[in-house]
């Protein structure tokens, strides 16, 4: 029986605070990860110039804007399943054979005796880690200045 308690304490164990601790640093970091390759993207789009009607015209004027994201929901989710059984089988078989020949009688008795105690563990377990990801619009605060960058570029011609 102390096999079964020793798995039983392993199951209970799980570093349960450790993988909520790194999937919120995990989180944050790919948070940042994420406005920086909007900031990059808006810089990009600033830079970078196509002609329209012979004029030439950076995307952040013609009305473009990067998209940012943010997590919403992160779930962390772990199932543990174990079962422990324990058995004991116990038989017992007699048997006699009476033979007469010849004036001899022989007699033969047979006694089988058999004991099993079978214990058996098993344990499953099962994670699984899902975050959801959406499109925000860009902050108000760049939003206001490419509307000014917009209104201050000169209006492409149809």
């Amino acid at each position: 029986m102390s096999e079964t308690a020793s798995v039983t304490r392993q199951l209970l164990s799980a570093p349960l605070p450790q993988i909520i601790e790194r999937l919120g640093i995990a989180i944050a970091q790919a948070q940042s990860a994420l406005d920086r390759n909007s900031i990059e993207t808006a810089k990009a789009m600033a830079e970078a110039e196509i002609e329209l009607g012979g004029e030439t015209h950076n995307l952040i004027s013609l009305g473009f804007t990067p998209t940012f994201y943010s997590f919403t929901e992160a779930t962390v989710e772990a199932k543990l399943s174990f079962s422990m059984t324990e058995s004991t089988e116990f038989g017992v078989s007699a048997g006699a054979t009476v033979g007469v020949q010849a004036g001899f009688v022989m007699v033969a008795a047979s006694v089988n005796v058999s004991y099993a105690r079978k214990f058996s563990v098993s344990a499953e377990g099962m994670s699984s880690i899902a975050a959801r990801l959406v499109s925000l619009p860009p902050p108000e605060n760049l939003e206001n200045l490419l509307r000014k960058i917009s209104e201050a570029a000169p209006a492409p011609n149809p």
